[in-house]
């Protein structure tokens, strides 16, 4: 007893949220209980761990159902579990919470944790457990303990508030040094549209005050940069409920920097080899039966439209066209590999409770490419997607990726002598680059194996973009042949390939990334012309027409107001440069110019000034 005494003083130490003992995660309090061999390994879990977060988070969930139980008794629990980013818990209540009960709620938490009831876990009868939420009139727990085919479940009590739970906990409610209520959320059970709505309340916490301070104010950053915002106040986009929710209307702002984008992808790829594909918006129903969408892929899919007697299907995906598009022509093995990109608007069905402005819609442009390549050429052209990836991202401005490899997911196509052929190429090309990468076992796509790339933005998030298949299966499907040396016909290897993944995600992230203040080369006004009176219009005009004339986008602000009020205008719109043309510039020849941070810079005459543009706009800073 006296050397388990010692581990829970070296545990409390530590400050660690449970223990694992043999790789299984326990509460800290079963080492009294346990019979410790020998050879037993006890690892103590900290907060400073994924697992460690999980744990602290997940009780800090129980803490906040106990709160809304105490302060609404009418409420019923439902789940709470920690997420990547904190912990929510789901509540049914006939009224919706509002910003004053989280207050009172975080106040009655304060209230939970200051008596530091133990977590203590307890384990019952699966019958006797629902007997014990069925007297509670706790439905939902009812419904999830049916559901368990065990015959013992597990809860866990502090302070009088019992709830399901697998744990491990934390030893006590006053363990939660730091949290912070988030915000409410509508979320319907087990997350099917059919079942009731329910209210969610998001959470964080941490071990230590400063931490939650310092996540605070992160998210404050984001909201600064959140993408619907500037999205607003930039005339970048809007999404219309009348259109349709999930579909982007894009505006000329953001429509120009768009066009840049679809610019510098469209001569890249011509550079690089490949040949531009535009297809058509639907097909016939049988052409998705026939790739596999419909029987894989059909739960994020519209429902067939009839034209002249036969069913059609709005695309999902632009693969079967390339396809069809490769089948045209008689092929032969001197051809390879060949290369089909298109910037192709699809459609899928995404539920509305997880729309999110330009990140999650149901309408969006894949920067799209297959390539057609023979068995020994594959390896050699998944290294050069990966080094176009890169190039591409970083002229973004990303300098920080991770990088994951896909395998077989439980429902897929094709032979497991394709799936791992296909693995193993992509492994080989990843070590071939020396890539750092993570494996995401059951995480391709159901006819191939794949690569993740996602990006870090500037606030250290990671967003996925680019991504890299190797797929046989279509080929078979398809009956994809060339004419090899032998003179017979050869299946084909595809692989499908995004860059940025889409243009619609691609741009918000990008959105977020700059907090709307775009680089030169990307920005939709590139440059702004001020006057300081009305004898300065025609001067100016003059000056906005040349560099027009010379590619430089440019917009003439001649009205009325203060020189003030109109660079702070340019200021607010985040242009790159103003010029500023008054009296003094007039008789110089010469112009003002100020950086959108305020940082004068020149003068310049026309000349320099517009090679100092050209040249920053060429180098893409």
């Amino acid at each position: 007893m006296h050397e388990v005494s010692e581990l829970e003083k070296h545990l409390r130490r530590l400050k660690a949220v449970a223990i694992k003992i043999d790789g299984r995660p326990l509460d800290i309090s079963t080492i009294t209980s346990l019979d410790l061999s020998s050879d037993s390994v006890i690892e103590p879990v900290t907060f400073d761990s994924e697992e460690g977060k999980q744990i602290f988070r997940h009780s800090t969930s129980h803490v906040m159902a106990h709160a809304v139980k105490k302060l609404f008794p009418e409420a019923k629990v439902t789940i709470g579990p920690a997420i990547q980013d904190g912990f929510y818990y789901d509540f049914d209540i006939d009224r919706a919470f509002t910003p004053e009960d989280i207050v009172a709620i975080e106040k009655e938490m304060e209230g939970l944790i200051k008596q530091n009831s133990q977590f203590l876990r307890k384990e019952m009868p699966k019958e006797e457990a629902i007997r014990l939420f069925e007297g509670m009139g706790e439905t939902y727990k009812v419904e999830l303990i049916s559901a368990i085919a065990d015959d013992t479940v597990s809860l866990y009590e502090e302070g009088g508030f019992s709830d399901l739970c697998r744990g491990p906990h934390l030893p006590s409610t006053g363990s939660i040094a730091a949290f912070k209520l988030l915000s409410i959320a509508g979320a319907y059970w087990r997350g099917d549209e059919k079942n009731k709505m329910l209210q969610r309340i998001y959470g964080i916490s941490f071990n230590n005050p400063k931490d939650l301070k310092k996540y605070l104010d992160f998210l404050e950053e984001v909201k600064k940069r959140d993408h619907r915002r500037l999205g607003r106040e930039l005339d970048l986009f809007s999404i219309n409920d009348e259109v349709g929710p999930g579909l982007i209307l894009w505006h000329p702002n953001g429509a120009m920097i768009r066009k840049v984008i679809e610019d510098f992808w469209r001569n890249e790829h011509i550079k690089a080899g490949y040949k531009l594909l535009f297809s058509p918006h639907v097909a016939r129903l049988d052409l998705w039966k026939t790739s596999g969408h419909l029987d894989f892929y059909n739960e994020n899919m519209y429902s067939p439209m009839e034209v002249e007697g036969y069913p059609y299907e709005i695309k999902p995906m632009n693969c079967p066209f390339h396809i069809h598009i490769y089948k045209s022509n008689l092929r032969s093995y001197r051809e390879f590999p060949i290369r089909y990109a298109e910037l192709g608007t699809v459609y899928r069905y995404e539920r509305s409770g997880v729309l999110h402005g330009l990140l999650r819609v149901r309408g969006f442009t894949q920067d799209d490419a297959h390539i057609f390549t023979r068995e020994d050429q594959i390896e050699v052209e998944i290294e050069q997607v990966l080094d176009f990836i890169l190039f591409i991202l970083r002229t973004f401005g990303f300098e920080e990726f991770d990088t994951y490899l896909s395998t077989r997911p439980e429902k897929y196509v094709g032979s497991d002598e394709h799936w791992e052929k296909s693995t193993a190429a992509l492994e080989a090309a990843l070590k071939a680059k020396g890539l750092t990468y993570s494996v995401d076992e059951g995480g391709g796509a159901f006819y191939g194996p794949k690569i993740d790339i996602k990006v870090k933005d500037v606030l250290g998030r990671s967003w996925q973009c680019s991504t890299i298949q190797v797929d046989f299966n279509l080929p078979e499907r398809f009956d994809m042949t060339y004419r090899g040396t032998d003179g017979k016909e050869h299946r084909p290897i595809m692989v499908h390939r995004a860059l940025m993944g889409s243009l619609e995600r691609f741009f918000g992230i990008l959105v977020e990334h700059y907090a709307g203040a775009f680089p030169l080369w990307l920005a939709p006004v590139q440059l702004s012309v001020l006057t300081i009176s009305e004898k300065n219009a025609e001067y100016a005009a003059r000056l906005a027409d040349l560099l027009t004339r010379q590619d430089i986008r440019v917009e003439l602000d001649e009205g009325n107001e203060k020189i003030g009020n109109k660079i702070r205008k340019s200021s607010v719109r985040k242009i790159p440069y103003s010029v500023i043309i008054g009296d003094k510039e007039m008789a110089e020849e010469k112009v003002s110019v100020r950086r959108r941070n305020g940082e004068n810079i020149g003068p310049f005459t026309t000349e320099e000034l517009i090679s100092f543009l050209r040249e920053e706009i060429a180098t893409r800073r």
